[in-house]
């Protein structure tokens, strides 16, 4: 395990601001054990050893910050995103000169089991991570166990709630902010290309909750499984083009740029195609014809780019997206310190102020149901690129 701490001030990234370098201490810290030997013939008959300092196991003992985990895979297929989100925390404590904060990384790589008891074992009394939905549900019984939330980076809405609270961008609240903003343009009759899994019955059940909740109609919704032939045999199944005013193409990009050809040359020309927030880091998407005009939500990228220019200049390579997460769950920590006494439990109440958050990837706030709410914006794809059509809200009102 590694751990990090803002001890020392340096120039930073943030305009007029300062902020510490970290101390990074990696591996389990013990006091080393020591002996005094008085050499024989001299003074007093003491001349065998003193007896050793005891060793102290797990972290030091330390009165003054809190303790929290942080729980991503340092090895194995995901390390390079669990080090991304790491180098992101470290960031973070570095631009907000958090110096009443301890995070101490575990590797889920090597086993959640062995990674969340060592956390609890630790006294760490907040846990941010981990990164899967399978990840999440390994470590949540021994965590509530020990009272001990978790904020992690999953977008799972499945494993939610019950000391639970989930960061990653949920394609429900995706789907529902273009929805309203196509209904906002005059459209009221809406078809959907949806993948089969999890993530895809997900998707079409909240286009379905949206469309329904905006005054709309769903005509038709055909799933496909990841193949060619399957996704043309759906495209055609969607019926006449003249029936519906936009399609939701509830997938990647990679698929996207399938669909799209594919529905324009079925006669769907007029049609605005919808996208889902996978597209947010798809950029190769503008280069379709095809999918010039679509509309998708979500996260702005403005801050992101800052973070990554600065990630970049530290660490010397990109950051992967899912690293603001990193950032922004630090950010959460360190202002719910302010009023959060070093070694009691962790005010869970307060991840779900009404006010919420402000981050990297702009406001959010955690419901009762452990899920984040996010203020998306709505962006469009032009042949250079997206541009933001309608900007996401600054804040949530009490």
């Amino acid at each position: 395990m590694a751990e990090t701490g803002a001890l020392r001030q340096a120039n930073i990234w943030s305009a007029a601001r300062r902020a510490g370098r970290l101390l990074v201490l990696t591996g389990g810290l013990l006091l080393a054990a020591c002996q005094t030997i008085v050499p024989r013939g001299t003074g007093p008959e003491t001349t065998s050893p003193a007896k050793p300092a005891p060793v102290q196991q797990g972290l030091p003992s330390d009165s003054e910050r809190h303790r929290v985990a942080l729980l991503v895979p340092m090895s194995g297929s995901n390390a390079g995103v669990g080090q991304s989100i790491a180098n992101a925390t470290t960031l973070a404590l570095l631009d907000t000169k958090a110096t009443n904060i301890r995070i101490t990384t575990y590797d889920t790589g090597k086993g959640v089991a062995g990674a969340i008891n060592s956390a609890i074992a630790d006294g760490n009394k907040l846990i941010l991570g981990p990164l899967t939905a399978d990840e999440v549900s390994a470590a949540a019984g021994a965590a509530r166990g020990a009272g001990v939330p978790i904020v992690s980076f999953s977008n799972d809405s499945g494993v939610a709630g019950n000391g639970v609270f989930i960061m990653g961008y949920t394609p429900a609240q995706s789907v529902d902010r273009v929805v309203e903003y196509a209904r906002g343009r005059g459209m009221s009759r809406f078809a959907a290309l949806v993948p089969a899994g999890v993530y895809g019955e997900r998707t079409g059940n909240a286009l379905l909750a949206a469309v329904r909740a905006h005054g709309g109609t769903v005509v038709a919704m055909q799933n496909y499984s990841r193949t060619a032939g399957s996704l043309a045999a759906a495209v055609k199944k969607l019926g006449p083009p003249t029936d519906y005013e936009a399609v939701l193409i509830a997938d990647s990009g990679r698929v996207a740029l399938q669909a799209a050809p594919l529905l324009r040359k079925g006669g769907a020309t007029t049609a605005r195609i919808l996208g889902t927030e996978l597209w947010n880091t798809e950029n190769d998407i503008a280069a379709s014809p095809a999918l010039r005009g679509a509309w998708f939500a979500s996260v702005s990228d403005a801050y992101y780019r800052q973070l990554a220019t600065k990630y970049r200049a530290r660490f010397n390579t990109p950051p992967y997206r899912l690293a603001a997460l990193g950032y922004d769950a630090v950010l959460l920590t360190v202002r719910i310190a302010q009023d959060w006494r070093p070694g009691s439990a962790f005010p869970v109440s307060r991840l779900t102020d009404k006010g919420g958050f402000a981050g990297i990837d702009g406001a959010f706030r955690f419901g009762g149901n452990g899920l984040a709410e996010r203020a998306l914006e709505v962006q469009q794809v032009d042949a250079d690129g997206f541009t933001v059509i309608d900007a996401a809200p600054r804040g949530f009102g009490e």
